[in-house]
């Protein structure tokens, strides 16, 4: 019984964490009409910044400042908002398929860098020597695990109470009206690139957040935990919750982090042995297939955007499920 509880603390722990990036995406694409393919890079951006800047000294490569907890945390998430502006500037004159590429291309070339400069952050060895905050007073066992938990869900409330009054605020407005008709709102004397800018710096540093935390709860990262599949991962749970729904978003993160342990669970299971040496392919395909799935039977997701008529007979769209 402790077993199961453990499991499903140690469960809904990564659910939090990866429903926290998903947030970070529905900025992007749900409200700001962003193709950002490069999830990994600001997730793996907080994940190593933080644990660089926070961990004890390594051998081999930077990092090793030993700061305290929440100024490696923060520190991550700049590392995210540099990136962004960077690969913002450069490719946000961009629109869709043509932004997916470039910003995955910049996700392919940050893995790279991370495997292959092991004199930065320990190539594919990756980052070690990070001290969790609070270990020498909880310990490691369950009960830290437990309160990291409760701290995970503070952090992802206390996000998604900011987007939800930063999409219900003007500038939320001005976003979804980019989104939905660009010239218009620049024949209103709107900047759509500053605007598009400041939400794809901010949806990054979520990210970066998320990638911080990551890395605090395994106290470790690794170009492993950067790979492709995570961007796909986000985006699939981002698609089956909702686009533009931040309860969506957090929704479909913790079905889809279901279903792929789940799907883990039974190919290790109950697959011949052959086929277990290919479990992580096979899951990479059913990532693939939910994707195409949901845009097939319900492309608005589960909790999807509602269009609201208003008396004046003008239309807005609401974060309301139906």
């Amino acid at each position: 019984m402790i077993g199961v509880v453990s499991y499903l603390v140690f469960f809904a722990t990564v659910a939090a964490i990866l429903a926290i990036a998903v947030l970070g995406l529905n900025l992007h694409w749900g409200n700001t009409g962003l193709f950002n393919g490069g999830v990994a890079a600001f997730f793996g951006a907080g994940a190593y910044g933080t644990l660089l800047l926070g961990g004890t000294p390594q051998d081999g490569h930077l990092g090793g400042f030993g700061l305290a907890y929440p100024a490696a945390l923060l520190g991550g998430m700049a590392a995210a908002a540099v990136m962004a502006w960077l690969v913002g500037v450069l490719t946000l004159r961009l629109r869709h398929d043509y932004l997916a590429i470039a910003t995955f291309g910049v996700a392919v070339a940050f893995e790279t860098l991370m495997r292959n400069a092991e004199w930065l952050a320990g190539g594919a060895k990756g980052v070690r020597g990070f001290e969790r905050p609070l270990r020498d007073a909880l310990g490691d066992g369950f009960l830290y695990n437990l309160l990291f938990l409760v701290a995970v869900l503070v952090v992802l409330v206390a996000v998604y109470l900011f987007l939800e009054r930063l999409i219900g605020s003007p500038f939320g407005r001005l976003l979804r009206a980019i989104r939905e008709d660009e010239t218009a709102a620049r024949s209103l004397g709107k900047t759509p690139a500053q605007v598009r800018l400041t939400a794809f710096v901010t949806g990054a540093v979520i990210m970066g957040l998320a990638g911080g935390l990551y890395g605090t709860f395994y106290a470790f990262v690794s170009p492993q935990d950067i790979l492709p599949t995570l961007t796909f991962q986000i985006w699939a749970m981002l698609i089956v919750g909702g686009a533009g729904n931040n309860r969506g978003a957090i929704l479909g993160a913790f079905l889809i982090w279901g279903a792929w342990t789940a799907s883990g669970w039974a190919l290790s299971r109950f697959a011949p042995v052959e086929a277990q040496l290919y479990t992580g392919s096979v899951q990479f395909v059913l990532i693939g297939l939910v994707i195409v799935g949901m845009l097939l039977w319900r492309p608005e997701g589960l909790l999807p955007e509602r269009l609201v008529v208003s008396q004046s007979g003008s239309s807005s769209r609401t974060q309301e499920g139906v």
